[in-house]
């Protein structure tokens, strides 16, 4: 999902300046493995910094992946990507994430699981996305994340992937979450991001996979560049996408079951 949203990240945003997503993730290493990459630069470089002086840009541990995105990725061990994670969730971290004043880009956190670790990394973000798949049990699991819509007012978006038998209006008022998202299950779409060899990942024009429709879609309103509601509505399968809460009128249909 990061990726795809990296990858779909609004061309004219920061200047023309690519996203860099990292790798937030305690469990760490998925994209070293996948994709091969050198134990160094990592998410522990970013972590190393924390605390000194100068800790320079984010940049310095950066990855280019063969599709053209920038990462800083984790390293396997779940000890020292845990310890990274925390040390980017402290004060000093988070001023390593945002960078100095006045520079241009938008950095993107997998932050994996939510835990108590990485909750000052949410509360700093302007925009949180959480990704769900749509049965009962996993849409559940999100009302005990402690996700409160007071401290997340106007910059949380739930994104369910793949089938869904609830009306976005059901899950959004349930859960009190504002804007609620659907994208399609796309293996193909995942296969390509997922390739070790060079390519062009297509987010626009003929031929896009239907997750970087729908997700480029998405990066347009984290961006706040999104297209008008009629517009959404009009966009077939995308259609069902963003809307706004309508209020929690008795316990959700896949409670009751």
């Amino acid at each position: 999902m990061s990726l795809a949203l990296a990858a779909a990240w609004p061309r004219e945003a920061d200047v023309g300046v690519r996203p860099v997503m990292v790798e937030a993730d305690g469990s760490g290493g998925d994209l070293m493995m996948r994709f091969g990459l050198p134990s160094a630069p990592s998410l522990l470089d970013v972590a190393a910094a924390v605390g000194k002086p100068h800790p320079g840009s984010l940049l310095g541990a950066v990855s280019e992946l063969p599709f053209g995105v920038r990462v800083v990725a984790a390293v396997p061990g779940r000890r020292p990507c845990t310890e990274a994670v925390r040390l980017l969730a402290s004060e000093g971290g988070r001023g390593v994430l945002l960078g100095e004043e006045g520079v241009q880009g938008t950095v993107l956190l997998d932050v994996g699981r939510i835990g108590s670790e990485v909750e000052p990394l949410l509360r700093a973000a302007h925009q949180v996305v959480l990704v769900a798949r749509g049965g009962a049990e996993s849409l559940t699991h999100v009302s005990t994340y402690g996700l409160g819509a007071e401290a997340f007012a106007g910059r949380l978006t739930l994104a369910v992937v793949g089938p869904c038998p609830y009306p976005a209006e059901e899950i959004a008022g349930a859960l009190g979450i504002e804007r609620v998202v659907f994208l399609p299950w796309d293996a193909k779409g995942v296969a390509a991001m997922s390739r070790r060899r060079r390519g062009v990942l297509r987010t626009t024009g003929f031929r896009v996979p239907p997750l970087m429709t729908a997700v480029r879609l998405l990066a347009r309103q984290l961006d706040g560049r999104g297209e008008s509601q009629a517009e959404v509505q009009a966009d077939g399968h995308i259609g069902r996408g963003l809307v706004p809460a309508m209020g929690d009128e008795g316990r959700p249909s896949w409670a009751r079951r």
